[in-house]
């Protein structure tokens, strides 16, 4: 394990985690660079790029299926989910992002391995192009929380 991965909780990771990167096609213009930069950070990280494994789901509101279903094989030690619901002239927009973020609270709540929410919820296009960041404060996010999920694992 590379000393360059963060360590807020002074306890180094218990072997080499395994990730799993789920986007959604809809909107494959914001979602492809999140999960892109997000892999590269985790690679950056020191995570081996073989720990790491992508996937892709049609749109938002399944994603909550994608991550329970890989949680299920007991593989992964984070799944990270990214997506990008715009808003547009229907109330389909809050169905979608209350469906989403419903279902990821559902699954940190119930499930011993954490979700990282990489879901952009934005007004425009031009608001998710700013929010591209995100990729790598995800990836972060991730090792992170299974930093704490060890520490609380080991007490």
């Amino acid at each position: 394990m590379s000393n360059n991965i963060p360590n807020p909780f002074n306890a180094p990771l218990d072997g080499q985690p395994r990730l799993a990167v789920v986007t959604t096609e809809w909107n494959e213009k914001i979602t492809g660079p999140l999960a892109q930069s997000c892999v590269e950070t985790l690679k950056a990280r020191g995570v081996d790029p073989s720990d790491i494994e992508t996937f892709t789901v049609p749109g938002a509101v399944e994603l909550t299926f994608a991550a329970s279903q890989l949680i299920e094989t007991g593989q992964f030690d984070a799944v990270i989910v990214f997506g990008c619901v715009i808003r547009g002239g229907t109330p389909h927009f809050d169905y979608v992002c209350m469906s989403v973020t419903q279902g990821i609270t559902a699954l940190n709540a119930d499930c011993d391995t954490p979700v990282i929410f990489g879901v952009l919820t934005v007004d425009n296009e031009q608001q998710a192009l700013d929010r591209l960041n995100k990729g790598p404060e995800c990836a972060d996010t991730a090792l992170k929380m299974i930093q704490f999920a060890q520490q609380v694992k080991d007490m």
